[in-house]
């Protein structure tokens, strides 16, 4: 093909409903780094290691292992449930589950399974879990101790796991991990998506955008039917297409919450909470290019989310807000199960809404009321740390407590956590009842500064007194090796004025800073305190702000920046000063009133001697004599004057 016929492409490739892949240049996939603007997960039977043997049908016990790891720091609750098998309960099961740093809720219709666990479980006993650094230990452990394995699965990012009891002898003597996994015989779980990319072309303006979805082709898959739900935020703009790539024989059921939203599938699709007909779909392509290049063809110019998933039957997506402002409410709203969710108990929705919060020395716990208004029937009376000495105060819209790390039963533990309990006690009706909830919070690594008027240390402040002491306090946990991390400077800057080095490699660098000796270091925490002094020279001009600014780390760039805002607050005088005192002012202001007073009597007084004697009120003729006696009688005596008692006319 010539050049002549260049021109020509994009038309042929119309005829062929294929999208021209020119259009998809200048926009590059990225994987998303920060909040993702989307929450996407999907049932799958298969894990990314796993296997099973029927080396425990001749021993005592059905043994299940799970193994659980997570992309980031798991925010929701893991359910695990346990159902039956074909022979019921059969022998005593077992289940081994490490899940390092999570909250489970672990049911089972079995009443005699043995768990072992490092989870924080919401309620029920467990036994000791396994000490193994790695797989064949872990594989290892549970084969020595109950004679065989029943099955192994290597879950990540799961948001409930479904797990069917059973033993099949046709199984392989040993259990071999094998990647990707199909556990479909015993195993169903929701997994959390986070392979999401992004993309946009550098110069646009427009605000339409595309959300693709691609479904990986299986050829041995059997699924007929997707299952998807999508949930927009409260004012979702209908700005934004979704687009459905699949095997074209494959149908998609959708159900929308709060979206106005165009769609585009492969296949065939129904939109069950709108219009619950099958309507047809449409030729798409099946390249990441050309989906791109499809979705800038219907002028959406910003790829809001790709994500390539396996084949389910089940998606649950939710489109977050710009700023990932969420509402508890939909924050705690359960995703598809399997089974019915039952209604969700005072500890499950703390454990959702973690209203604790640690600083390297304290620990905060913030409730707001209207969030609990989703337990129903209850009545929350009480609030106390695991020392019940510790009670939260309460107003009308929250819960507060804020304790030391070192009070209230507060256990610190390896790796930067604090660990404690919440003890609520309800009330529905006259039953009482109360609750513990076991939580840790993470000590955040970060350097902390604190300004306190005395050497003391007790009540932090905000204000900086003018040619006054003041002493400032940097503290920062550090559990590897706290002696490598150093105080390295700390500036005072203030407007108008050079910035101030107080502290330059842990010692003092100006006049007025000393350096004090700190209480020691505990559970990786470091502490500095130094004193110093806020100069200004008399006349000099004073400002209303100040920032404080500390640098720590460690011996090579790693670097731990911190600001804090301080008010000057000037209540220091000179004892020199030039100007006018209070007592000054006042006497000034009451003499000038009396010499006012003086000199307006004194011109009454010359005005009263002065006037002429027409200007005085004529008496009648008329009057009888005793009527004239006494009227003169009453005007003499009310012109008296501030120069004389009595004037009579």
């Amino acid at each position: 093909m010539g050049p002549r016929a260049a021109p020509l492409l994009p038309l042929l490739l119309a005829l062929l409903g294929r999208p021209d892949p020119g259009r998809a240049e200048g926009c590059d996939l990225q994987p998303v780094t920060g909040e993702s603007p989307i929450a996407l997960s999907y049932t799958t039977s298969t894990v990314p290691r796993g296997c099973v043997s029927s080396s425990s049908l001749g021993t005592d016990h059905e043994v299940h292992v799970l193994s659980i790891k997570w992309s980031k720091a798991p925010t929701v609750l893991l359910t695990v449930s346990i159902t039956p098998g074909a022979d019921a309960c059969g022998r005593s099961p077992v289940l081994v589950l490490l899940c390092a740093s999570c909250f489970a809720n672990i049911t089972s219709q079995c009443p005699h399974l043995l768990i072992h666990t490092d989870a924080h479980l919401i309620s029920g006993t467990t036994a000791e879990p396994p000490k193994a650094s790695s797989e064949e230990e872990l594989l290892n452990w549970a084969q020595s101790t109950y004679g065989g394995i029943t099955s192994y699965s290597e879950l990540r990012d799961p948001r409930w796991i479904q797990l069917r009891l059973g033993e099949d002898a046709s199984s392989p003597p040993n259990c071999i991990p094998q990647n990707h996994f199909n556990a479909m015989l015993h195993l169903e779980t929701e997994v959390f998506f986070h392979g999401v990319k992004s993309c946009s072309h550098g110069d646009t303006q427009s605000t339409r955008a595309a959300h693709i979805i691609h479904l990986q082709p299986e050829p041995s898959s059997l699924i007929t039917e997707v299952n998807l739900s999508l949930s927009c935020p409260e004012n979702h703009v209908s700005n934004q297409i979704l687009i459905l790539q699949s095997r074209t024989n494959l149908t998609w059921s959708l159900s929308f919450k709060k979206c106005n939203i165009q769609v585009m599938a492969s296949g065939n699709y129904k939109i069950m909470t709108i219009f619950p007909t099958l309507l047809p779909g449409e030729l798409l392509p099946d390249t990441e290019q050309d989906l791109i290049a499809k979705a800038f063809e219907k002028n959406y110019s910003t790829i809001a989310s790709y994500s390539a998933i396996p084949a389910t039957t089940r998606i649950s997506m939710e489109i977050q807000e710009n700023k990932a402002a969420k509402k508890v409410t939909e924050m705690i709203t359960p995703m598809t199960h399997l089974t019915p969710t039952p209604e969700l108990q005072p500890h499950q929705l703390l454990l959702l809404l973690k209203p604790w919060t640690c600083t390297d020395e304290t620990m905060e716990i913030t409730i707001i009321k209207s969030h609990l208004k989703v337990i129903k029937d209850l009545d929350i009376k009480d609030i106390t740390l695991r020392d019940i000495n510790c009670q939260a105060e309460k107003n009308a819209t929250h819960f507060m407590l804020k304790s030391p790390l070192s009070h209230c039963g507060t256990l610190l533990g390896g790796r930067g956590y604090a660990n404690n309990e919440l003890l609520i006690k309800l009330s529905k009706g006259t039953e009482l009842q109360d609750i513990r909830v076991a939580f840790q919070c993470e000590i955040p690594r970060e350097l902390f500064l604190r300004l306190f008027p005395t050497a003391a240390f007790e009540v932090p402040q905000t204000e900086l007194e003018v040619n006054k002491e003041a002493f400032l306090q940097a503290s920062m946990m550090w559990d590897d090796h706290p002696a490598d991390l150093q105080l390295k400077d700390c500036w005072l800057v203030a407007p108008g004025r050079e910035p101030v080095l107080l502290v330059q490699g842990g010692e003092a660098h100006d006049v007025g800073v000393a350096v004090l000796e700190g209480p020691p270091s505990s559970h990786g925490r470091k502490i500095w305190r130094f004193r110093f002094t806020y100069a200004v020279p008399e006349g000099g001009r004073i400002p209303f702000s100040a920032t404080l600014k500390c640098k720590a780390g460690l011996q090579n760039n790693t670097n731990f920046e911190k600001v804090l805002e301080v008010t000057v607050k000037d209540t220091w005088r000179p004892p020199n000063s030039r100007g006018l005192g209070l007592a000054a002012v006042l006497g000034i202001t009451f003499g000038a009133f009396l010499i006012g007073a003086l000199l307006t009597a004194g011109l009454w007084c010359i005005y009263s001697r002065t006037r002429p004697i027409s200007k005085l009120q004529p008496v009648s003729s008329t009057a009888p004599a005793s009527e004239s006696s006494s009227t003169n009688h009453s005007i003499g005596s009310t012109q008296s004057t501030p120069c004389s008692t009595s004037s009579m006319a």
